[in-house]
This record gives C-alpha cells, structure tokens and sequence, in this order.
C-alpha cells in the first residue's frame, strides 16, 4: 500500500511538498487581496523555521480564500508564487535534474529550461493543492546544522484510515545569500529529483533540451 502511495505521489513532481508542509492551517486569515507576502524568514538560520513559516503562510491564505479560489481556480497559482515558490530552489533543482547535460548547452537554453521548469511547478503545486484534506503533519525536532549546507528534515503525515507516509524534505543553504530552501523530497525512500532527473534525461538525449524544454512549458500552461 505505502509503495502504491509513493508511486501515486510521484506523478506530482515535488507536489507533495505542499499537501505536507505544515499542520492545520488557521481558517481566521485575513482575505487574500490584503495578506502581506512576508518573506523574511527566509533569512532564518534555521531550515526547519523556513519549511513551516512557508507552509503555514500558504495555507493560511488558502484557508482564508476557499471561495474565492473555488470561483477563480487560477488564484491558487497567485498564491504559490507568492507564498510558496520563495522557499523552493528551482534553479538548483533544475541544474540537479540536467545532470551531465548541463556543461553541453547554452547559457541562454540553460536560463530557457530553468524557466520552463519554475513555471510547470507553479502548475503542479496548484493542481496538488486542490487536493489538499488537513492531514496532520510531525515535523523532525529542531536540530544544530552543525555548518552543513544540505539536510534532510524528517516529516510524517498521519491521516485517519490511510498509513502513515514518512518523508524526508531535502534543503539547501545558498552560499552567498545563507538562505534555506527545498530542492527536493523523498517518499517512503524514494526521491522525486532523482526520478524526474531520470525521465528528462531520457528525453534530453534523444530528442534534444530545447524539445523538452517546450514540452515543459506547454505541460505548465
């Protein structure tokens, strides 16, 4: 059954980053138009402060505009970019998903990709949203980075009547900026970077980047 749930959340690339961010969000938000976009914890020194403000200031702005979004579906991209596409590192995910590709093309093909991708996962995130149920969420407790750049931050979704799915969300610390953002996450073993690298690559090889860039950038419209 958990691989049957791995492999269903596989087919949204990094969606369930946000169906497990965080726990309940609050449902006394204050409406969308007049929800400050704050993103000054992303200079917390701390990733497991940057995975839950993120989580939670998404939620609570869902929370707060259920009929708004209900009317106006593409609302919900308006607030992924705004609350949750500052925590992810997309061009790291990116330049990971390349792999050996990324020194044989262009600046300009590379800047092309980066893009394409950014925006097919503005659309994957929206889609994951709309299936969003409250589920709990325990986060790993708080512990020293210790001056390590990449950790893993342990999560476990519980729902009433389904198994529990053990995550592991994977975050970076940019060396210039010292912020810490999502790059990648892993379910029941299985990293969801590391398997849309696979597929693209494939795809790359034999029918070139600039094809699979378009094919990215039509999946996002």
């Amino acid at each position: 059954m958990r691989t049957l749930i791995a492999k269903s959340l596989l087919a949204f690339f990094l969606s369930s980053t946000i169906a497990t961010a965080v726990m309940a969000a609050s449902a006394n938000s204050v409406p969308l138009a007049t929800v400050p976009s704050a993103l000054s914890y992303l200079d917390s020194a701390s990733p497991y402060v940057v995975l839950k403000t993120a989580g939670t200031n998404l939620f609570s702005r869902i929370s707060a505009n259920q009929q708004a979004i209900a009317k106006f579906p593409h609302l919900m991209r308006d607030i992924v970019e705004e609350e949750l596409m500052p925590a992810i590192d997309y061009r790291y995910a990116s330049y990971r998903i390349l792999g050996k590709h990324l020194k044989k093309i262009s600046k300009q093909q590379r800047a092309d990709f980066v893009e394409a991708m950014r925006h097919y996962l503005v659309r994957t995130y929206s889609i994951a949203l709309a299936k969003y149920k409250n589920q709990q969420v325990i986060f790993e407790p708080e512990k020293p980075t210790k001056g390590k750049r990449i950790i893993g931050i342990k999560t476990q979704i519980i729902e009433q009547g389904a198994p529990t799915i053990n995550i592991v969300f994977q975050m970076r610390q940019n060396k210039k900026t010292k912020q810490w953002k999502a790059f990648d996450i892993t379910i029941e073993g299985i990293s969801l970077l590391s398997t849309k690298q696979a597929e693209l690559n494939k795809k790359i090889a034999k029918q070139g980047i600039d094809h699979v860039t378009l094919e990215l950038a039509a999946l996002a419209k």
